[in-house]
């Protein structure tokens, strides 16, 4: 009976044993539950600000850059010549300054204008002498004294002396109506003195062909790019541009191709384009050396989403693709390229998707975590 009972007392203990071990066991199991790692949420107050756009298909955007320089448009540039000879006495303006229309650049001493002052002098005269025969060959004629021909006379004499008169004055108006021997020249424009190709003294001859000043209004530049023949194919009317120059690092000035010239200079091979550039607070000045790039339709069709949307880690690009504020998809995607503010997809999204296309670094590195 003693040895039933430690018999059984130890069968007990054994079991007490087992149970303790058995309990340990379960409480080591994770909690699924508990551990289990939570979906991210994006939480409402950065969902309001965030920024959702929708993946587009449309025609693929290129880009080519080309080098070039500014010039004058020469639609709003004057070149100035002499219309009479003489001797250059006073030059009222410099390169580089801005003159109003009508302003005087320069004035001559000019034995032509002497000789128009001259006629006008006689002109004047004529007509009051032919005047004053008229008017006595009327009173002649009323009284009987003169014949109706010679009254006809006196008239066609009178009309002849004011057709002259007329012809001097306009003569002397054209080159510049000034009475005291002087030509003044002045700008038919408002703009800059671009160039300045005479000085005090000089002896000009009007059939010599002397260019005086040159006067541009640089509201209006062009730009003129180079084209190389391989590039030739890239480039069309209308393309959109960008233009940077060297004085201004970082500034960028817009424009359009507005001509194409359509052959290709002898010596540097290459084809001009011409950009036109609104130019009013006269940043570009001509002679400028100018970066020009290029955004042109490459023919085909692609998928672009904003380059706000893209995040590049590990080496690889990616986006986010939103569905709700609980549902959020990192997909791998395969890029292009990227103009502008658009960047073009070749896998990896469709068109109509939905993607974060603002804070995405920050949804991407909670998603993560």
């Amino acid at each position: 009976m003693q040895n039933f009972m430690k018999a059984g007392s130890m069968s007990r203990f054994f079991f007490f044993i087992a149970g303790i071990l058995l309990a340990q066991g379960c409480n080591t199991q994770p909690d699924k539950v508990a551990d289990e790692k939570q979906k991210y949420i994006i939480p409402d107050t950065v969902l309001r600000s965030l920024k959702i756009d929708t993946v587009q298909k449309g025609a693929l955007v290129n880009d080519l850059t080309l080098t070039g320089k500014v010039t004058t448009n020469d639609d709003n540039v004057s070149k100035i010549y002499p219309l009479v000879s003489g001797k250059i006495r006073d030059i009222k303006v410099a390169l580089g300054d801005y003159v109003n229309k009508g302003q005087t650049l320069a004035v001559m001493n000019s034995t032509e204008m002497a000789g128009y002052s001259a006629d006008l002098v006689n002109a004047e005269a004529g007509l009051s002498v032919a005047k004053k025969n008229m008017e006595a060959t009327q009173d002649m004629y009323k009284s009987g004294i003169a014949s109706q021909k010679d009254l006809l006379s006196a008239e066609t004499d009178y009309q002849k002396a004011q057709s002259e008169l007329g012809r001097v004055k306009r003569v002397l108006n054209i080159n510049g109506g000034n009475t005291g021997g002087e030509y003044v020249i002045t700008s038919p424009i408002s703009g800059f003195v671009v160039e300045k190709l005479v000085t005090n003294n000089t002896m000009v001859r009007a059939d010599a062909g002397t260019q005086l000043f040159t006067i541009s209004d640089l509201k209006n530049v062009w730009i003129m790019a180079n084209v190389y023949e391989s590039n030739i194919g890239q480039v069309h009317m209308g393309d959109n541009v960008e233009v940077t120059t060297l004085s201004y690092p970082g500034k960028v000035f817009h424009g359009t191709v507005d001509k194409m010239y359509n052959v290709l200079d002898p010596t540097n091979k290459v084809m001009k384009v011409r950009i036109v550039m609104s130019n009013e607070d006269y940043s570009l000045k001509p002679e400028m050396f100018a970066s020009i790039r290029v955004v042109y339709k490459d023919g085909g069709q692609a998928l672009s989403i904003p380059s706000s949307a893209l995040i590049f880690d590990n080496s690889r690009y990616y986006v986010l693709i939103y569905h709700s504020k609980s549902d959020v998809k990192i997909t791998p995607v395969s890029v292009i390229n990227s103009i502008g503010d658009r960047t073009y997809i070749s896998a990896g999204v469709n068109a109509g998707d939905q993607v974060i296309a603002s804070q995405a670094i920050l949804i991407y590195d909670a998603l993560n975590n």
